[in-house]
């Protein structure tokens, strides 16, 4: 049975245990799904009938007797636990060398010429949540109009400014002016704008948020998609995290609800190809937050969406559903987590019940999709489509 559209669906940060490596990255014992599982928000029949419970090492749920899709895990071969990273070697490419990151906040040979070039002093610059820091620098921002600049564990440079005292173009171009500053050994996956409104104490974040990133370092699905003559849609935040490389056609979104609409309705327009999706409350509003019940919820209202697409599948269109990282809400710290993530593929070219074990790198997927489309070129990744379909 033939295949015309993949809606590969990310769930930013939905880990189902430590990887191999995790003790290596610091996070022995981290299990997202576990520790989501346990909340009474939490409920995913839908998930559940595709086989998530079924999974090689999930043992938080009983599975199914018959699950509908094919489904495994997803073991990271790059080495990082980001969003950048793990979205890149989804798509086809492994990171073998860890992006740089700052625990000491950034050396002068990055904020001098960014001071410099952007005319604005620089407040914070060290790891700091994105909620604190507006609410310990933002009142000496809107004083002095020094930006906001920290980082995380992951390789980010952030700038957080009020919309009222820098405006949001100047803002999106101080970033620019980082990204460019911010190349060889201080070239950090995404720069992040980080725009925020209201008065102290109660400043908030707006949702203006936009990632600068690098480009992917190797050929990536989305490149051979379009070079083929397909079609390529990205929803969230995807345009970003490929700094827009072999996306076609971009769709914002306001969060995972308003992003999984925004996919339905793409599912009414006729084209061939490739709608990657990405959901990123998960991580973002409740993973890095130690939020358990609220992830549960995210989970919960996602399955729900996720009922709604099942229905609306042509017979030629495929589901794939999938993670980046874990962010375990319920580990000691705010960080990712270095674990195996899902993969579950759903739809009437896929064969039911059909157990893929673990693979070895996420970049398997990029293949699977590329198969799919009868197209020969593996990138990193090995194609599990043939045990796959029907």
């Amino acid at each position: 049975m033939s295949v015309k559209r993949v809606f590969l669906i990310v769930l930013d940060s939905y880990g189902i245990g430590e990887a191999p490596d995790a003790e290596r990255f610091g996070d022995a014992g981290a299990n997202t799904l576990a520790s989501i599982v346990k909340s009474p928000e939490y409920s995913t029949p839908n998930m559940k009938k595709m086989g998530l419970f079924n999974i090689e090492g999930v043992s938080c749920q009983e599975g199914c007797e018959a699950p509908a899709g094919t489904y495994g895990r997803m073991q990271e071969a790059s080495m990082g636990k980001d969003t950048t990273i793990g979205h890149w070697e989804i798509a086809g490419v492994v990171s073998p060398e860890p992006m740089p990151v700052y625990p000491q906040g950034f050396p002068e040979e990055v904020l001098a010429p960014f001071m410099e070039q952007t005319g604005r002093g620089v407040l914070c610059n060290k790891p700091y949540s994105g909620t604190d820091a507006i609410r310990d620098f933002g009142e000496e921002h809107v004083k002095t109009g020094k930006l906001i600049v920290y980082t995380s564990a992951d390789s980010v440079f952030q700038v957080a400014a009020h919309e009222s005292v820098v405006p949001l173009e100047e803002l999106y171009e101080d970033c620019r002016i980082a990204r460019k500053i911010l190349k060889g050994k201080h070239a950090v996956g995404r720069v992040i704008a980080r725009p925020f409104t209201g008065e102290a104490p109660d400043f908030k974040r707006t949702t203006n948020r936009h990632d600068f990133s690098l480009l992917p370092p190797g050929r990536t699905m989305l490149v051979s998609l379009q070079e083929h003559g397909f079609d390529t849609y990205g929803v969230g935040k995807i345009y970003d995290i490929f700094a827009g490389q072999g996306i076609a056609h971009t769709t914002s979104i306001s969060g995972n609800e308003d992003g999984m609409e925004k996919t339905l309705k793409l599912m009414d327009e006729d084209f061939s190809g490739l709608c990657f999706v990405n959901l990123v409350d998960f991580d973002m509003l409740y993973g890095h937050r130690n939020d358990v019940n609220g992830y549960a919820r995210a989970a919960t209202v996602f399955d729900r969406q996720l009922g709604q697409m099942m229905e609306k599948l042509g017979d030629e269109d495929v589901i794939l559903i999938t993670a980046d990282h874990g962010c375990d809400p319920g580990a000691p710290g705010t960080d990712h987590t270095r674990e195996y993530t899902p993969m579950l593929l759903y739809g009437k070219a896929v064969k039911p019940g059909v157990s893929l074990g673990t693979r070895s790198s996420f970049a398997d997927i990029a293949a699977t999709v590329l198969d799919m489309f009868g197209i020969s070129e593996r990138l990193d990744g090995k194609s599990f489509w043939d045990l796959a379909r029907q």
